[in-house]
């Protein structure tokens, strides 16, 4: 049983001795790329040094007839290790570095941490593979309790180690304000708020442009996300001509949604989101700007599709492409907008459907599988539960193309897992969420639903703890897992 999440499309273990790994060298297309497979041979526990004798070569090769047979996904690969070395090939540099965290799970763990040395056996094994899904990605709200860029950074870790390639950062909501707008510069005053009060701080341009550079080196995509028309009383506190009697909200710390809107037809509207999304579209390097659109519960229908028109509007305006949440398929949808499915609403799977045969597609995150901030059991200590309890094997075992009735496949865009924050304060908590069902979601976005199996994914499981504690990942011990002694 050879410990990979998510588990590839094949894999072929040889009759043939071990590798014996003390000391790496690698040889890649380019230094950035070397540097960058050395950072995963290290956190492995791997000592990188020159070539020379005892020293294990480490080959990274642009192939286009790597990966599994047939395939022409740009994220494919093939990774042979054999007892002379490691030989990882593919069409893109993206499938090497894919590769390379392939061969990182294939390492035993460290027992002295992060960057203890020592011989290892790595099995030999050729790996082909390439995802099921393009889009693979974690939510993040920093919003409710902030998390700084150092955190945000070991998240970009966390999600690219398990191949995962967005990074979606919830950054505006009621109780604060996380991104600097240049063109808004008073927003900053919203920013000293979070859940439950007490100090918060929020990203600079300068921050968030180091974070996006941090996240693209490892090919994780920062999708930014400006919460409106709702979720939006960090504004209306800061700027009073938002609301309909021109009087400035007061700050919020509570949890409950639902109660704050923006007005179409109040003249300082427009010149808001235009500032806003113009903003944070120049700012990013990415191609995705979301903008929201979840739990308008004040506000008509007709109003809400002006709202989702024009913010539309803005963002192609800029050269992006608009996310939505489900709610936007109320609105009118133009082909290539993402709508991001997350509550179950039988009674609008025919607009969903009707969104899609428009052009419309959809990112996955259904509350009862992918919500990581759902109590794992009514007994544990962090998180809520209005979408239900959800346990490792909860998000784990469903199908993406199965979650909206009469849904095409083609329409599915990919998976994105989600973590809000309302009970969560430390790093170490927000990781005792994520680990181990975020693996389990990586599993569903990646591998084909014909090669899942629970019971081996629930050994493959167990077999990344001691990786997890030499990295100083905390993660849940669900009693679904028999895990290792510590």
């Amino acid at each position: 049983m050879l410990p990979l999440i998510p588990w590839p499309t094949a894999v072929d273990a040889q009759d043939a001795p071990p590798l014996t790994l003390d000391a790496a060298h690698v040889v890649a297309p380019d230094a950035a790329l070397a540097d960058l497979a050395a950072e995963q041979l290290v956190a492995a526990g791997v000592r990188v040094a020159e070539a020379g004798d005892g020293v294990t070569p480490v080959v990274l090769r642009v192939d286009d007839a790597a990966g599994p047979a047939g395939s022409d996904n740009p994220e494919r690969y093939t990774l042979r290790v054999t007892a002379e070395g490691v030989e990882a090939t593919a069409p893109e540099r993206v499938g090497l570095l894919h590769a390379v965290r392939t061969l990182r799970q294939l390492v035993p763990a460290a027992t002295g941490g992060p960057g203890d040395a020592g011989t290892r056996e790595v099995p030999a094994v050729v790996v082909h593979d390439a995802p099921r899904y393009a889009w693979r990605g974690l939510s993040f709200d920093v919003v409710r309790h902030w998390f700084g860029p150092d955190d945000i950074r070991a998240v970009v870790d966390l999600v690219a180690a398990f191949k995962l390639r967005v990074l979606h950062l919830h950054l505006t909501d009621d109780q604060g304000w996380r991104l600097e707008v240049p063109s808004r510069p008073e927003l900053e005053k919203a920013s000293d708020n979070q859940v439950g009060g007490g100090t918060a701080g929020f990203l600079t341009v300068d921050d968030y442009r180091a974070l996006q550079e941090y996240a693209a080196a490892r090919f994780v995509t920062i999708v930014p996300e400006f919460d409106m028309p709702g979720h939006i009383n960090a504004a209306t506190h800061v700027y009073g001509s938002l609301t309909k009697d021109g009087l400035a909200t007061d700050p919020y710390d509570g949890i409950e949604v639902g109660f704050s809107r923006l007005w179409f037809d109040n003249p300082a509207t427009e010149p808001f989101l235009r500032d806003v999304i113009g903003d944070i579209a120049a700012m990013t390097h990415g191609q995705w700007v979301h903008v929201g659109g979840d739990e308008v519960h004040t506000m008509e229908v007709e109003e809400f599709a002006k709202f989702v028109e024009l913010a539309a509007r803005i963002v192609r305006e800029h050269g992006k492409t608009p996310i939505f949440w489900q709610e936007g398929a109320r609105g009118p949808v133009e082909p290539g907008t993402l709508l991001q499915y997350w509550e179950p609403k039988g009674e609008e799977f025919d607009r969903f459907v009707a969104a899609a045969r428009s052009g419309a597609r959809f990112i996955m995150s259904p509350g009862n599988h992918a919500y990581l901030d759902m109590k794992y059991t009514p007994e544990h200590e962090l998180g809520l539960h209005w979408a239900g309890y959800v346990e490792l094997r909860d998000s784990y075992d469903w199908d993406p193309t199965a979650v909206i009735d009469g849904l095409s496949t083609e329409s599915v865009e990919g998976v994105e897992a989600a973590v809000w924050t309302e009970t969560i304060t430390t790093r170490d908590e927000l990781f005792s969420m994520l680990l181990p069902r975020l693996g389990a979601v990586a599993e569903v976005a990646w591998t084909a639903p014909e090669r899942k199996d629970w019971d081996a994914f629930r050994a493959r499981t167990a077999a990344q703890a001691p990786a997890w504690r030499a990295g100083g990942w905390a993660f849940h011990q669900t009693p679904q897992v028999d895990w290792p002694t510590a």
